[in-house]
């Protein structure tokens, strides 16, 4: 069965017919506002933040379905930090605080692309981003932390 995919970039929750999703899909002959309810819909907990969306749709019987990638990790933490950039100097400048909850979120969001067998293994992954980017946790190196979490000091949080 033939199909056709349309990409686009989409600001989380705020999809709209207009271009570049409307243009793309109107010869397609399907419900473009079915298409943006359904990508407004799963890319609402990425409000503010540009969110890779597919939409591929069968050629015959014109349903579609809707794929929806997730902005890089730094991305996420800058926006739940409510900061502009990463430190230039990650070593020296600090730049924000992270706590173990707000990685865990991260972490919950990367879930379906993010490697590690476990949460904890993906807060480890979140907070060994959060050392290039100048990042603390909960008040201390994200280093010290991911140490902490491998020794289960953490465990309550998980």
């Amino acid at each position: 069965m033939p199909e056709t995919t349309v990409e686009a970039l989409v600001e989380g929750g705020k999809a709209t017919a207009g271009p570049p999703i409307g243009p793309a899909l109107g010869p397609l002959g399907v419900n473009i506002m079915q298409v943006i309810k359904k990508i407004n819909e799963r890319t609402k907990s990425f409000k503010g933040m540009s969110v890779p969306v597919k939409i591929i749709v069968d050629d015959k019987t014109k349903e579609f379905r809707i794929t929806v990638g997730t902005p890089p990790t730094s991305s996420l933490i800058k926006t739940e930090l409510g900061i502009s950039s990463a430190s230039k100097e990650p070593g020296n400048e600090m730049v924000g605080n992270i706590t173990i909850e707000q990685a865990k979120k991260i972490a919950d969001m990367k879930d379906d692309v993010m490697y590690g067998k476990d949460l904890k293994n993906k807060v480890k992954v979140v907070l060994g981003t959060c050392v290039s980017m100048g990042i603390t946790c909960e008040g201390k190196h994200p280093k010290e932390v991911c140490e902490e979490i491998s020794k289960g000091l953490h465990d309550d949080k998980f």
